[in-house]
């Protein structure tokens, strides 16, 4: 009995342990099937939002530039572009250094430090966007650089930045916690439709179908935008977040910010200096012509952004595990899926060109020339494939931080050299050459540094 009993119990001891770590296993595989579900959900989610935006945005534009006629369309253009440019800077880089932070406080079990940089991080931007628009309308007020029909405009647009700027945090406060809705339908959907809204309530009001208007149309859709976004926000922190005293690590959250502050301000000048440069010296007419073929052919670049935000996790993966050749192979179909359907889009869009840019306005399709040097450029940058999201996933974000630095150089240089002479063909040949030299630097960058060659006419048959 004692010997039965002493066996029994020493079968039990080999078990049950044994027991634990299969459900131990089960449970883990569980658990990644559902992370996994959950990532491909997010995935869907991102890719559905930003074409709806894309669509939304183009149909947006149209609008505006119909009831405004080109001018005053021109004036809207130049004002909001300098919104997307101050208000993309005003978060000082926190927009993307947070969603990190979250992930490690998270991880880490310190609601503290959570609950601090949540706060922290938007009160640093809306504080810094007041202060940017503040700074704004004082140079306005003082220095007088702008002619006089985009002044009044400009006072109005320089209202939005503090919102802006607090919208782009909530974005990634909301991707941190994996909130994709919350983070992404505010600034790509519900934005762009209250501005719609708004400026549809102004028409059907007789109002006059101005720069001003419209700039005052901005004002309230990025404000309600941004006020519901953080009221939505707050409700799920409370439940997300365990209460706890806030602590502040801002010399931490700031070094790890500025890199990607540098990175956004290079890509923002190469999103935006052709078009105030040539605000500068070309009329608001013709800055709404090349802004409407530049955003025509910019179409092509979604298919870009979204493979590389497809594909930056998986490159990260295989990075960590040290796993080259697989590593290679990813990035080579990255590459295909990149630059084949971007080529497609360029054919169909340059097909296509002429009837889209009359939807702007009759005198719009005087920019299709412009969309055929922009091409080049949006194509080449293509061939590379997500290169810049390869070199920022595996180490080299300082590189990528001095190739798009020396891109958006490039592109003032030679905006403000070719612009003069050329017109918008100047402007659009600045901008596309830049794409070209800032391409070509992310291949050699990619090729030397890490051993991948990622121009597509390397990998022809390696598919």
């Amino acid at each position: 009995m004692t010997q039965n009993s002493f066996l029994g119990t020493s079968h039990a001891a080999q078990v049950l342990p044994a027991l634990r770590g299969l459900f131990s296993q089960a449970s883990d595989i569980l658990k990644a099937r559902g992370e996994r579900q959950r990532t491909q959900r997010d995935a869907l989610t991102v890719f559905g939002v930003r074409c709806a935006s894309a669509m939304l945005l183009y149909i947006v534009q149209i609008v505006l530039a119909r009831w405004m006629g080109s001018f005053e369309y021109g004036i809207y253009v130049f004002v909001w572009t300098w919104v997307l440019v101050l208000g993309g800077l005003a978060d000082l880089g926190l927009g993307v250094a947070t969603i990190r932070f979250i992930s490690r406080y998270r991880e880490g079990a310190q609601p503290a430090l959570l609950r601090g940089l949540i706060r922290g991080t938007r009160a640093v931007a809306l504080g810094a966007g007041t202060l940017v628009a503040a700074a704004g309308v004082a140079g306005l007020w003082l220095f007088e650089p702008l002619q006089s029909h985009y002044v009044l405009p400009a006072y109005l647009a320089l209202v939005c930045i503090p919102l802006y700027a607090l919208t782009d945090v909530q974005d990634a406060i909301g991707k941190g916690f994996a909130w994709m809705g919350v983070a992404l339908l505010p600034p790509y959907i519900l934005r762009p439709a209250l501005l719609l809204l708004a400026m549809a309530a102004a028409h059907a009001s007789g109002l006059p179908m101005e720069a001003k208007t419209a700039a005052a149309a901005a004002i309230a859709a990025t404000w309600i935008t941004g006020l519901l976004q953080a009221l939505v926000i707050g409700r799920r922190l409370d439940k997300a977040v365990e209460p706890s005293p806030r602590s502040y690590a801002f010399k931490t959250w700031f070094v790890a910010a500025m890199p990607l502050l540098v990175i956004a301000a290079c890509e923002l000048t190469l999103q935006s200096a052709d078009v105030l440069v040539l605000s500068h010296y070309m009329s608001p007419s013709h800055v709404a012509i090349y802004f409407a073929a530049a955003k025509t052919m910019s179409l092509i670049m979604f298919v870009h952004f979204a493979v590389g935000s497809a594909v930056a996790n998986r490159f990260a993966t295989l990075g960590a595990r040290g796993d080259k050749e697989s590593l290679r192979a990813f990035a080579r179909d990255a590459v295909h899926w990149t630059f084949w359907p971007s080529l497609g889009a360029a054919i169909f869009l340059l097909a296509l060109g002429v009837p889209l840019l009359r939807l702007f306005g009759p005198q719009f399709d005087q920019g299709y020339p412009v969309m055929l040097v922009l091409v080049v450029g949006y194509l080449f940058r293509s061939s590379m494939g997500p290169v810049e999201f390869l070199l920022n996933m595996l180490g080299e974000q300082r590189l990528c931080a001095a190739v798009l630095a020396t891109s958006a150089v490039l592109n003032i240089t030679l905006n403000f050299a070719l612009v003069p002479a050329f017109g918008l063909l100047g402007a659009a040949t600045a901008t596309s050459t830049s794409l070209v030299v800032g391409a070509l630097l992310s291949y050699a960058v990619a090729s030397r540094r890490l051993g991948i060659n990622v121009a597509v006419w390397r990998n022809l048959g390696k598919r």
